[in-house]
């Protein structure tokens, strides 16, 4: 009777690649033989399904023949074969941290791609890059030099790691193919993985005579000055992405990418709600009952506003336009004055009298 994979792992149909690995390492370490109350044959027996579920082209065969997997196995499976299905063996796990994190190419792992000239690279890695600026550079936009100390391509070799004049070669020791097979022996049997290459460091070639300049690795550390435009309307721990601004990537890998974490400094006259903001303005008793125009500052300069007679303290002033630009079209938020009536605090007699004369 043919096993149903998903059910022991406690999986849906359905599942994705993470559940099923999850799956499969909860039953690992609970099944351990070498724990206390482990069950070797259910540990096996997780393992077997592991091995099948995890791998794409097997899962799709294991599908489509449902309940007659073990026959198709046997007979070859209408050409796709299932070769050491049934006889998938487990593997050591006395710490499975170090397993899975040795096998990274199993569980999702390499990083690899495609480079110049179609090898195998790795990509470079990326930057991040805190950038100060004020409220107003915010508001309105500004350009920033940036300056980076960092691995760029090899001048001479052009990042290809090969000495001038010579060439590529297919590596040995893989082959050509930029991995290679290990084989790690249990007491249950042996497990096999794909991992990097460690002579061509995943490429699939080697440099016949290798970049005096940059020791082979295609990258040294150089410096990098451009401008970056900042856009009108950015706030405060927004980032930035430029793509291929990164460090380069060895042997001809594409760039890593650069990330700007912009922060703003706080002023002191205004806070900022989304695009608005908001400031205060003192004004005495006497511009309050009576109404004045009084100067503010704004991000646009200095203006004048009118305080109107009886107004109260805490009352906003809406000024359109005079907010932060938005990011997505030229319109800009609102400044609001919230006006704030100054109680006068000493008095000569005279005030006093003409106070209670008036009866405020």
């Amino acid at each position: 009777m043919s096993k149903d994979y998903y059910k022991i792992l406690g999986v849906d149909k359905a599942a994705s690649q993470d559940e099923i690995k999850a799956a499969f390492r909860r039953l690992a370490h609970q099944h351990h033989p070498d724990k206390k109350g482990g069950n070797e044959e259910k540990f096996k027996e997780a393992n077997e399904a592991f091995q099948v579920l995890s791998d794409s082209q097997k899962r799709q065969q294991y599908d489509q023949f449902g309940s007659s997997f073990e026959q198709a196995q046997a007979g070859g499976g209408g050409g796709g074969g299932f070769s050491g299905f049934g006889n998938a063996q487990g593997f050591d796990m006395n710490d499975l941290g170090d397993i899975f994190s040795g096998f990274g190419d199993i569980f999702g792992g390499g990083g690899g791609r495609r480079g110049r000239g179609g090898r195998r690279t790795k990509k470079g890695a990326d930057i991040q890059v805190d950038v100060e600026i004020d409220l107003k550079e915010a508001a309105f936009g500004v350009e920033k030099e940036i300056r980076l100390y960092k691995n760029g391509a090899c001048d001479v070799c052009n990042g290809a790691g090969v000495e001038p004049g010579s060439k590529t070669v297919k590596c040995k020791d893989c082959g050509g193919r930029g991995h290679i097979t290990q084989v790690q022996r249990t007491v249950f049997g042996s497990f096999q993985a794909e991992a990097e290459c460690p002579a061509c460091e995943g490429v699939g070639e080697k440099a016949e005579k290798v970049c005096r300049h940059c020791s082979g690795r295609g990258v040294i550390k150089k410096h990098d000055e451009f401008t970056v435009k900042i856009p009108a309307g950015i706030d405060d721990g927004e980032a930035i992405h430029l793509s291929g601004r990164g460090e380069a990537g060895s042997k001809g890998g594409y760039p890593g990418d650069l990330y700007l974490r912009i922060h703003v400094r706080p002023d002191a006259r205004f806070k900022r709600d989304g695009f608005d903001l908001h400031m205060k303005k003192n004004v005495s008793f006497s511009q309050a009952a009576l109404g004045d125009t009084v100067e503010i500052d704004t991000l646009d300069g200095k203006i004048k506003i009118v305080i109107p007679e009886g107004v109260q303290s805490g009352q906003l002033i809406r000024l359109k336009d005079h907010g932060i630009t938005h990011l997505r079209g030229g319109v800009r938020g609102d400044l609001y004055v919230e006006v704030i009536v100054v109680t006068p605090t000493r008095l000569s007699r005279k005030q006093r009298e003409l106070l209670k004369e008036l009866g405020l």
